[in-house]
């Protein structure tokens, strides 16, 4: 037997060398940016759920112009109809972006990272056409509609040019929008005017085809990604179980203690309000239109409080005046109004409207959990995840919004287009065979 080559060159250090080359290359290819900062601004539409500020500077003398509004978080008002932290303001903090500004009184320089144009007591139908349903008391005109056409008005300044079309394509492009909820107050409002059940339901096709309008233009405008929340669950609301109450213990919900008939009111609008959504991604599949479920977030809370750390009040409002048993009237505002002395143990604030807590964890369920969409998806926060909106589009394909391809590139990172890794990898696979089989020798 032949004695080992020992002095045949080892192939060691060539395929150090083309490992050095392979890593080399591999750091040069620019790897995707990170999805966590893919939406650049958050526009708004809506009623008092999301409005920050523009209810406010309409009338001044609304209820949540006061305080105790906004003690929690703010430790003054803001025009916000909680004690603290609305839903969209959480959800502007899981994107790392500065709390939506409202469209009234606000400076166009704030608006590059969003717009909010939801007002308190807005409807999804004009007030025209409610008013000749009856409905003849609003605390607002400014409705869905209005609010659109404010935000088209508002298109060129926002995009630095005339074209609202062509040249707000980045806008639309990074800016998450979120259609609602809204429409709630439409029933509401038909509730206080003591109208049927089988009235009130009469409203359901309006309402949601009046959303569905607004979605169809802002997604012809060219608007990408879309939020549209449906209604909460009206028979839980501390104002309407004190002007609503029955003496039939079967008109309630054993398990929650909310009223049946109302709650199916608000399911009704939500069964047809996604059948339209299903109706708008079939027309325009490239958008992703998510439904966001509010009735089932807090149905959850609803039917386990305790587990969420509601331990003060559940269909009772935290404030006195707000309805459930707190007695009084609702919305009182100003040193009428008495709150609890812990919120963030109710659910309810005022009689109408949920406390901070209460919105931070329908937030953090949307958001980041991924719960109650449909499609599924999450927002991540503003560290250093690698997806913002993760779901299924309108074809029914897994995507990550914004699309991968249409991100810029932030830096380099181990990512190497496949051809060039096969060629590398082959030629290193050549070396080190080769190598073995002719003992080293090239």
């Amino acid at each position: 037997m032949a004695p080992p080559n020992c002095c045949s060159p080892s192939p060691l250090p060539l395929i150090q060398f083309l490992v050095g080359i392979l890593s080399a290359v591999l750091l040069t290819f620019p790897r995707p940016a990170s999805a966590g900062g893919c939406f650049k601004s958050v526009i708004s539409f809506g009623d008092s759920i999301a409005d920050t500020g523009n209810f406010c500077k309409l009338t001044p003398v609304g209820s949540m112009c006061s305080p105790p509004y906004g003690e929690t978080f703010f430790h003054r008002p803001t025009g916000r109809s909680s004690d603290g932290r609305l839903i969209i303001d959480f959800i502007a903090e899981y994107l790392g972006l500065p709390l939506v500004p409202p469209y009234y009184g606000g400076n166009q320089t704030e608006f590059g990272t969003g717009v909010n144009f939801a007002v308190v007591g807005a409807t999804a139908v004009a007030s025209d056409v409610l008013v000749n349903r009856g409905i003849g008391y609003m605390a607002t005109n400014v409705s869905l509609g209005v609010q659109l056409e404010l935000f088209k008005k508002l298109l060129p300044s926002l995009c630095g040019s005339s074209d609202a079309v062509s040249g707000c394509s980045n806008l639309f492009n990074t800016s998450l929008f979120l259609l609602g909820e809204i429409g709630g107050n439409d029933y509401n409002y038909a509730l206080g005017l003591k109208m049927t059940t089988a009235r009130i339901q009469e409203l359901v096709p309006l309402v949601v085809n009046s959303i569905a309008s607004a979605l169809q233009e802002i997604i012809k405008l060219g608007a990408t990604t879309i939020l549209v929340p449906g209604n909460f669950p009206i028979g839980c609301i501390p104002y309407i179980l004190t002007n609503f109450q029955s003496s039939n213990p079967q008109d309630y919900d054993s398990s929650t203690g909310c009223l049946i008939l109302l709650n199916q009111l608000a399911e009704l609008h939500n069964e047809q309000l996604q059948i339209e959504l299903n109706r708008s991604r079939q027309l325009h599949p490239h958008a992703n239109i998510i439904y966001v479920d509010y009735y089932n977030a807090m149905m959850r809370i609803y039917a386990s409080p305790k587990r969420f750390g509601f331990t003060g009040g559940v269909l009772k409002a935290c404030c006195e005046g707000g309805g459930g048993g707190g007695g009084g009237s609702i919305l009182g505002g100003g040193p009428s109004m008495r709150p609890c002395g812990e919120p963030s143990t109710y659910v309810n604030w005022d009689g109408i409207h949920f406390t901070e807590a209460t919105y931070r964890l329908i937030a953090k369920a949307v958001a980041e959990e991924g719960l109650f969409t449909s499609p599924a998806f999450n927002l991540s926060s503003s560290s250093s995840s690698s997806s913002c909106v993760r779901g299924v589009n309108g074809n029914g394909r897994n995507s990550t919004f914004p699309d991968r391809d249409s991100l810029p590139n932030r830096g380099v990172g181990l990512i190497v287009q496949p051809a060039a890794a096969m060629v590398l990898v082959n030629l290193l696979f050549l070396v080190v065979v080769g190598g073995m089989i002719t003992g080293g020798k090239l």
